[in-house]
């Protein structure tokens, strides 16, 4: 389950990758703009101010995150619904598809980018950005952690390894094989979080995001005892100077164009 005021306890950080992908997207003047994993959708308004004259919409596969979307004023001018990518296929009116750090958590989204890339009309685009940090020091943590005997069997296959996504060139020659004109990028940026709460602040941050399965997979007690033997791991990993945490995150970008 998505908890949206977690996913956005650090929206600034969050949305920054979002306006450096949509800024190197190329088409002027689509018909229909997807957001595909549009989370609360305070984002995917931006599309709309983006492209005033086209329809957008908005697309992800928590009720929750919807739920959010629909509550925002920008729900009138944007088409917010729950669903799977997995049923999602590109139409010939849609002129750009956003996949905004989305795509990390489908397993099989290599096939799914072929497949779009393949439904793509002509001068359209497809641009995502997934994160690319599953090595840091954050999730080798959390794997550590989900590996205990306390929790191996029930998390055996929950917590995603370091072959999550692929490197930039891995994008880049997938999808330059469909015909496509690639531009790609990696980027890591360095948040500075505050260290002002009783849990380490990156741990505030994973809540949000990489731990949200365990979360869903684990009890209370049992996600409590979870989280006391990875705040440790994370105060090491991660010290707090003056008050904050230097927190390293690398993305992967890809813009597609037909």
């Amino acid at each position: 389950m998505w908890d949206p005021d977690a996913y956005l306890r650090f929206a600034d950080e969050r949305s920054r990758p979002f306006f450096d992908l949509l800024a190197r997207v190329p088409t002027t003047d689509p018909a229909t703009v997807v957001d595909l994993g549009c989370g609360p959708g305070t984002l995917t308004a931006h599309l709309h101010r983006r492209w005033p004259g086209a329809t957008i919409r908005g697309l992800d596969s928590s009720p929750e995150m919807i739920a959010a979307a629909r509550a925002l004023p920008e729900a009138q001018t944007v088409r917010f619904e729950v669903g799977d990518v997995h049923d999602w296929h590109v139409t010939p009116d849609v002129g750009v598809v956003i996949a905004n750090a989305v795509l990390q958590w489908v397993s099989d989204h290599e096939a799914l980018l072929a497949s779009w890339a393949d439904e793509l009309p002509a001068g359209a685009t497809l641009a995502f950005q997934v994160p690319g940090n599953f090595d840091a020091p954050s999730h080798v943590a959390i794997r550590e952690v989900a590996a205990l005997p306390a929790w191996r069997d029930r998390l055996a296959g929950v917590v995603r390894g370091s072959n999550t996504v692929l490197p930039a060139a891995g994008y880049a020659e997938l999808l330059a094989r469909r015909g496509l004109v690639i531009d790609a990028w990696e980027t890591t940026y360095l948040h500075e979080l505050p260290a002002d709460g009783s849990d380490h602040p990156v741990m505030r941050w994973v809540e949000g995001t990489a731990l949200r399965p365990v979360r869903s997979t684990l009890n209370d007690a049992d996600w409590a005892a979870f989280r006391a033997e990875l705040n440790p791991r994370l105060a090491a990993a991660y010290p707090v100077q003056n008050g904050r945490v230097w927190f390293p995150f690398r993305r992967i970008f890809v813009v597609a164009r037909r």
